[in-house]
């Protein structure tokens, strides 16, 4: 038996799903959890493609059947290893022959229930963009670099509150520095589609906490309308100073591999100028991991204060820390957001 199923009333289900598009597609960004069974491989799509347009539909479908039919078996055997029960739902780009096909010869052969998503992976892509434009309760926990933001929002998951850790999702820690230690990024398309498979399981209702972020982590971007929400949200500013922040970053990155700080540095010589960025490399090779660190604040620093000037002053409130310790800087940031939802305090 052969349905259609909506996106979003898939998304409330625990079917299984298989993804029919080619490797470079799924590659390039695919529903979280679903597992790719390429009707075509790239070269062969592409292929099809050719035909389609320069003969016909007919010649094209010709090709295709000429292509799948040595594949039918496997179809079946990968197909029961992603769904032994029979119940799966299918999708292509659009919802059109490939996921229609390769649904009904999975019914022909046995299984019991088989769904196709309407409108297939560019309706899910519909639905992920605009489920960002809904208003949402959002809470931003901002600082300067090495201000630990992150193991903040680290926090806040423990305490079972809502958080997200935008940086862990894009693999990448949003600097010059960002990408060491940390496993090749996403495209930006997969990355908004991995926010919003954690995204959608929050209480809308409720607040939301994230890190104070650049538009883009590294080479991905923030949805731009989830962004443009994020900059006019109340802002907890952590202000701890310059030597405390410097002595994180040391703890953070001092066991990388000096090449790779090497090349950091570099990245931001422009901003750093000549003498400081040939200060940073000499600290370097001479393991003074203390004073490299705070020669970077010092063009951080100006860069996150440029950044900060877009928000809402009213919005931004400073909380003055003495250090990072995580546990303490979370406590007062909901200590302040609870006393200002109570008693509607005047913004700092």
């Amino acid at each position: 038996m052969i349905q259609e199923i909506e996106i979003e009333v898939f998304l409330k289900t625990n079917i299984p799903l298989i993804d029919v598009r080619s490797p470079g597609e799924y590659e390039k960004a695919h529903i979280p959890g679903s597992v790719n069974i390429p009707l075509f491989s790239d070269d062969e799509r592409a292929h099809v493609g050719t035909v389609y347009v320069q003969q016909s539909k007919e010649k094209a479908m010709e090709l295709g059947y000429k292509y799948v039919n040595p594949k039918l078996a496997d179809f079946i055997i990968q197909s029961r290893e992603v769904a032994p029960d029979g119940k799966v739902a299918i999708h292509c780009w659009r919802g059109g022959m490939r996921s229609h096909s390769f649904a009904q010869h999975l019914s022909d052969n046995g299984f019991t229930e088989v769904a196709v998503i309407v409108g297939g992976y560019k309706a899910y892509r519909h639905y992920v963009l605009e489920t960002f434009d809904i208003p949402f309760d959002l809470q931003i926990v901002s600082g300067y670099t090495g201000s630990g933001k992150t193991l903040v929002i680290r926090q806040l998951q423990n305490m079972g509150l809502q958080a997200i850790d935008l940086e862990d999702l894009a693999r990448h820690k949003g600097s010059a520095f960002g990408a060491m230690n940390q496993f090749v990024q996403p495209t930006s398309e997969q990355f908004e589609n991995n926010l919003f498979e954690a995204w959608r399981k929050l209480d809308y209702s409720q607040p939301i906490w994230l890190e104070d972020e650049s538009h883009n982590i590294g080479g991905v971007n923030i949805p731009l309308n989830l962004f443009n929400q994020m900059r006019n949200c109340p802002a907890y500013f952590l202000d701890i100073p310059k030597e405390e922040r410097a002595r994180y970053l040391v703890a953070e990155y001092a066991s990388t591999a000096p090449e790779l700080l090497d090349e950091s540095i570099n990245k931001i010589s422009k901003r750093l100028g000549g003498l400081n960025t040939s200060l940073a490399h000499q600290f370097l090779k001479e393991k003074k991991f203390f004073e490299v660190a705070f020669l970077a604040l010092s063009y951080y620093d100006k860069t996150y204060l440029k950044g900060i000037q877009y928000r809402n002053q009213s919005k931004v409130y400073i909380l003055s820390k003495s250090n990072t310790d995580p546990v303490e800087n979370t406590h007062s940031i909901i200590n302040f957001y609870e006393q200002h939802k109570r008693d509607k305090i005047n913004p700092i």
